[in-house]
């Protein structure tokens, strides 16, 4: 039966952290682990955190100094050593089926590393979220990732990764510390997908996402932010690339890659058509493959006498 490590990072949320500990504490199938790492707070947090939780054995407290989120994950996954590894930020909460719903998935398919969820955002804003309408097994996507710089995932408390996953995304340069002291759940979500791990996104309907003061980012962009945020994931793609030879030569097996997805929606069909059309060669070869690809997700549709809609 698959294992589970919960990491769970925090800085300056005393008022919330231990309602996110105790959510990963009181799963109906229990983790084997939850690490709490404490970056440098200054609002007593780590105060807190040993006096409710230091005598407790199934709680593995990690304090040190402010290093920003990339190190805080790179301290709690080094504690770990159980087959999953799930993030769990202290501001957010989980229902108690969570890591049950994960373990079934986890336990039947071996061949899957990486699964993210759907949230329910509540606070200061109340909806859903997630990144499709179904559960979907979304195989490699490595190649998509690399080219068009796509984020197949979600916030931190909606991932999870088997253990030798997390430890590869996190294998980073030291300097990139700074770069990523916030949003390091890019560093999981592209590392994982550019060095080649399997994908699953499995609705839940379990992670609930707390909305408060600036941390919902997307309604608070700007061109300047828009323009960082992609600048810096592209640098950061270009790493994971780098380390293990892929380079834009790789959209000739986009084709392939796309076959790992059993069902893939008519949005990811379409996305893989635009990547053939990538390919040096003739417009009519890579036409013609284009429509190779969106051929039988169409005619999947048709057959299922339904108007296909962007997640099937």
């Amino acid at each position: 039966m698959t294992s589970f490590a919960v990491v769970i990072t925090s800085y300056n949320y005393r008022d919330f952290v231990g309602t996110a500990v105790d959510s990963a504490l009181a799963q109906t199938r229990a983790a084997a682990q939850v690490i709490v790492v404490d970056d440098g707070s200054r609002d007593g947090s780590a105060e807190l955190l040993r006096e409710r939780y230091g005598n407790d054995p199934r709680v593995t407290l990690v304090c040190g100094e402010n290093g920003g989120q990339l190190v805080a994950f790179q301290r709690g996954v080094a504690r770990a050593t159980a087959d999953v590894i799930c993030f769990l930020d202290a501001d957010d909460r989980w229902e108690a089926d969570y890591l049950s719903r994960l373990g079934e998935l986890y336990d039947d398919r071996r061949d899957v590393d990486f699964v993210f969820s759907d949230m329910q955002l509540f606070g200061d804003e109340n909806r859903w979220m997630g990144y499709s309408e179904r559960t979907q097994d979304l195989g490699h996507t490595a190649i998509c990732t690399y080219m068009l710089m796509h984020w197949y995932g979600a916030p931190t408390s909606a991932l999870s990764m088997r253990a030798l996953w997390a430890r590869r995304t996190l294998e980073l340069p030291e300097e990139l510390s700074h770069t990523w002291r916030l949003s390091a759940d890019n560093c999981l979500v592209f590392g994982a997908s550019v060095l080649g791990a399997r994908k699953y996104y499995l609705r839940t309907g379990a992670v609930h996402y707390r909305i408060h003061g600036n941390n919902g980012w997307w309604g608070k962009q700007t061109a300047t932010s828009i323009y960082l945020n992609r600048f810096r994931s592209r640098c950061l793609i270009e790493i994971y690339a780098r380390n293990i030879g892929l380079d834009t030569r790789s959209v000739d097996n986009a084709k392939h890659e796309f076959r790992t997805k059993p069902e893939p929606s008519w949005r990811e069909a379409r996305r893989y058509a635009r990547l053939v059309r990538m390919r040096r060669g003739s417009w009519l070869g890579n036409l013609n493959r284009a429509l190779a690809i969106l051929g039988p997700v169409w005619w999947r549709g048709i057959r299922g006498g339904h108007r296909l809609t962007e997640d099937e």
